[in-house]
């Protein structure tokens, strides 16, 4: 069997992934990763006091949502990057920098995959797979993304959805629930 697009993508997009990360280092990239994980809880915890300050400004309540969290995530994650950047410079500066290169090609590799896995995830949702073109349905790498976009899923709470629309729209709250106006 020939080597489909998909088969191509993936390879690109892995050792783009694998090669950007080595560049970096893994202690970047690793904590990248921390900084937008803590930048986006930091969000949804403490936009609560800082609403009403730009409720002042902005008339609609969802777009001061939204504004709210957006402004709070991107100055957590500046400020955390700022600090990333010179943890990491240090260690790849250090003796271990070889090291660290190394292990971000590696985890870039596992990152290359993983959006892989959940791109063709989406894909599935959104087509059935009997339609796939056949550039898709084909690729050798196809059976590898399916099983890590269902192993990816299988870790995903059943209720996340309902559990997160009750964290940001309380039912006492004047916002209303994003579920009960799309339903």
């Amino acid at each position: 069997m020939p080597m489909m697009t998909l088969d191509g993508l993936v390879i690109l997009v892995t050792l783009l992934s694998a090669f950007l990360a080595m560049i970096r280092g893994f202690s970047r990239e690793l904590l990248s990763l921390f900084s937008w994980i803590l930048a986006g809880v930091f969000a949804c915890l403490f936009y609560n006091p800082v609403l009403p300050l730009l409720e002042q400004y902005i008339s609609n309540n969802t777009v001061a949502l939204i504004a709210t969290i957006s402004l709070l995530f991107l100055v957590v994650l500046i400020s955390l990057s700022i600090i990333t950047m010179k943890m990491s410079d240090f260690i790849l500066d250090s003796r271990i920098g070889a090291l660290d290169r190394t292990l971000g090609f590696v985890f870039g590799m596992m990152r290359g995959l993983f959006i892989l896995a959940i791109m063709v995830l989406f894909l599935n949702g959104l087509i059935k797979t009997t339609n796939h073109p056949s550039w898709i349905a084909n690729a050798k790498t196809k059976p590898m993304l399916d099983t890590l976009g269902n192993q990816i899923w299988s870790l995903i709470p059943p209720n996340l959805l309902q559990q997160l629309n009750k964290q940001i729209y309380p039912e006492n709250d004047i916002h209303h629930s994003v579920l009960h106006n799309n339903q």
